[in-house]
């Protein structure tokens, strides 16, 4: 009698085992990182590619591993349940569930479950070869399963999804960007690229465009050796040539194009058809997204595109740099002409010129400004004031402090930005410059 005894208490030890082998792996598996596993595959890691075949078969894990969890347990507690009654009549039921519980909630459950949480990778990969095969012989069983739950569900009008639709896909790419590790610059500079990658279909030309104020063009009815000195003196490479008024835009000079033409006309300037090396503008309306674009640059093998309104009005100009720049931030080479546009101040607030967009000021400080209604910060404090404020004024919103320090005419040129610590979010306030 006490060897048989001794042969179940075995058995229920070894029970308890496989069912925290089952617990442990349906963590693992769980908790496991899906892209790493994919990079180890790629890599020629066999293990990771079970571990991905089982994932793409989810159903039958899960189902594998829940069926054999709760027979082992079922089992266990039937072994203890036996023995007990034997040595303690009807009260070894009562201390069967106590014994049971506690040994299946300590050792089978949260022992290995909070092992395979910190182990997740590493126990995912130990535990794919013997879970292929334990899926495949329980296949029959899980598959039957299957089947009565799918009915009873569509029973009831309720339809399984196996796939994730692209907009949850992007949330959920959105949260492990945000989850990337580290505070460092380098580090925080890696998550604003990436969400940038993301943000290309959201954003259109009309947010990142050089204004026709601020863009350095050419009257193609000048002289040619006037044209070819301006085009010296300019930092740019490209140089939109205009004829009878500056929004008449006719071509695309190319500064390469010009010095090549140049030199083929030596010290005999006036022959120059400056029109016939341009290239024909190419115009694109405001509302492109970012993606479109940069898919269009490649595809015309150009890096210069003119924006136009609905009305024809030209607005402005777009290149493939101010896209790259919206994903790896500001770029410039020794011939930029580097304009100083916000500056920090020692209280921690900072002094920006109007025309500073909103995303630039969101990448660089990590704030989440928004910037669906208007491109620049001074755009954002008109639209939520509703009227065009006077030098010294204040506003507050979006837990931010907005002082205006200068405007010229109707626009605005200099704002003070104040993040407020507490309270001020979403609320709208203003207030009329204090005497000095």
């Amino acid at each position: 009698m006490e060897m048989e005894i001794l042969i179940t208490i075995a058995a229920i030890l070894a029970l308890l085992v496989l069912s925290a082998f089952f617990s442990g792996s349906e963590t693992s598996l769980t908790a496991a990182s899906i892209p790493r596993m994919h990079t180890l595959a790629r890599q020629g890691d066999r293990r990771a590619d079970l571990v991905n075949a089982l994932w793409r078969r989810k159903e039958r894990l899960i189902g594998a591993i829940l069926l054999g969890n709760n027979l082992v347990n079922i089992m266990a507690s039937a072994l203890a349940t036996g023995v007990l009654i034997g040595l303690f009549g009807d009260a070894g039921v009562v201390y069967a569930m106590v014994i049971m519980t506690f040994l299946v909630l300590v050792f089978a459950e949260v022992l290995p479950k909070t092992y395979a949480i910190h182990h997740a990778d590493r126990l995912a990969l130990k535990v794919a070869p013997v879970l292929r095969v334990v899926v495949f012989l329980l296949f029959p069983i899980t598959h039957a399963v299957h089947v009565l739950v799918r009915a009873t569900f569509k029973l009831f009008g309720i339809e399984m999804s196996a796939t994730l639709s692209s907009e949850h896909s992007e949330e959920e790419l959105r949260g492990a960007i945000d989850l990337h590790a580290g505070e460092g610059e380098e580090v925080r500079h890696e998550r604003a690229m990436l969400r940038s990658i993301l943000d290309l279909a959201d954003v259109e030309v009309s947010e990142i465009i050089t204004h026709r104020k601020q863009v350095s063009s050419i009257d193609a009815n000048l002289p040619p050796a006037e044209i070819v000195g301006a085009a010296i003196e300019s930092p740019h490479t490209r140089l939109p040539l205009w004829k009878d008024e500056p929004d008449n835009i006719v071509g695309v000079l190319h500064a390469k194009a010009l010095l090549r033409a140049v030199q083929e006309l030596p010290g005999n300037l006036d022959e120059l058809d400056v029109l016939a090396i341009a290239n024909p503008p190419w115009f694109i309306p405001e509302s492109t997204d970012l993606l479109s674009q940069l898919q269009a640059f490649r595809a015309r093998r150009q890096h210069f595109a003119i924006v136009v309104d609905e009305y024809g009005e030209v607005l402005g100009i777009v290149t493939l740099e101010d896209i790259l720049e919206e994903i790896v931030g500001e770029i410039e080479d020794e011939h930029d002409v580097v304009i100083e546009g916000v500056k920090l101040q020692k209280d921690g607030s900072i002094v920006v010129d109007g025309a500073v967009t909103i995303r630039d000021l969101n990448r660089q400080f990590d704030w989440e400004l928004p910037d669906e209604e208007a491109a620049t910060v001074a755009g954002l404090v008109l639209y939520e004031a509703r009227r065009i404020p006077e030098t010294g004024q204040t506003f507050v919103f979006h837990g931010f402090r907005f002082e205006i320090l200068r405007r010229q005419r109707n626009q605005i040129t200099s704002l003070k930005i104040t993040p407020l610590a507490e309270g001020g979010l979403g609320a709208l306030a203003a207030s009329d410059p204090a005497p000095s």
